[in-house]
């Protein structure tokens, strides 16, 4: 291998024994319960199906499951400032975080590239 190939090899091998990113403390989630968690208070900003109803919310459906598990426990533990997610966050547990995130993940979405 040369140069580029070897960096590469050696890259792959590395992701493969790479821990996977955690959700909520080592916990998957569940995605039906994650669905009836949102039906609640996420549903009034960010939509039935993850799609915002507001302008200044943002979409959650389809985004990644450790993303938005690691945004909950940020504005949970106020790590992260706004005070609408700080309030809603506060009360989640971890299992609750997770089951969010897997719901919110397990959406797909179709993005279409606008033609030149």
């Amino acid at each position: 291998m040369r140069g580029g190939a070897a960096l590469a090899a050696l890259l792959l091998a590395g992701a493969a024994i790479a821990p996977a990113p955690t959700l909520a403390q080592g916990q998957e989630g569940d995605p039906r319960a994650g669905r009836r968690l949102a039906a609640g208070v996420c549903s009034s900003c960010h939509g039935q199906n993850g799609i915002a109803t507001l302008p200044g919310a943002p979409n959650l459906a389809g985004q990644n499951a450790a993303y938005v598990a690691a945004q909950l426990r940020a504005y949970r533990e106020k790590e992260r400032l706004q005070e609408q997610m700080n309030i809603v966050a506060e009360p989640l547990t971890d299992k609750q975080i997770g089951d969010l995130a897997a719901w919110y993940a397990a959406i797909t979405i179709t993005a279409t590239v606008p033609g030149r």
